[in-house]
């Protein structure tokens, strides 16, 4: 997909009611107040010797580039939001809410901006280190915890 296809998408998850119940999954789906959709991905590495990891996260650096760049110049300078504090206090007992929980267990960083009552977060996900990388988008109006 293209940038402006990913916009598009964008777009059309701000404008959809949020779901009242989870659906879908890790990579594709939300909850309420909520909605998460993978943009782009890479391979897996499950038979990867280590030579096209770097390439592919390359690749998917580029997408995710391109992607916050996008919403930069629609909506400004975001936020960069380290997420591990979230994954240490969720270790420690702490309940952190859907969609943070999910986000803080696949990446250390989000790019996030506030378009009215909503966030916008952009992130790469990835599960594990045999799984792909994940472009990622969420719109949410849960404030990050």
């Amino acid at each position: 997909m293209t940038t402006a296809e990913h916009l598009d998408t964008i777009d059309r998850l701000r404008a959809t009611a949020f779901p009242t119940a989870p659906e879908g999954g890790p990579a594709h789906g939300g909850g309420p107040g909520h909605h998460l959709v993978t943009l782009g991905r890479t391979r897996d590495f499950w038979d990867d010797d280590g030579s096209g990891r770097q390439e592919a996260a390359d690749q998917i650096a580029a997408e995710y580039g391109a992607l916050t760049q996008a919403l930069t110049d629609r909506w400004g300078e975001p936020q960069v939001f380290a997420v591990g504090s979230l994954l240490d206090r969720e270790l420690e007992g702490e309940e952190i809410p859907e969609p943070w929980d999910g986000i803080c267990n696949t990446t250390d960083h989000v790019h996030l901006w506030r378009v009215g009552e909503q966030w916008l977060v952009a992130y790469v996900a990835q599960w594990d280190k045999e799984f792909p990388y994940l472009l990622t988008a969420v719109i949410t109006v849960v404030d990050p915890p």
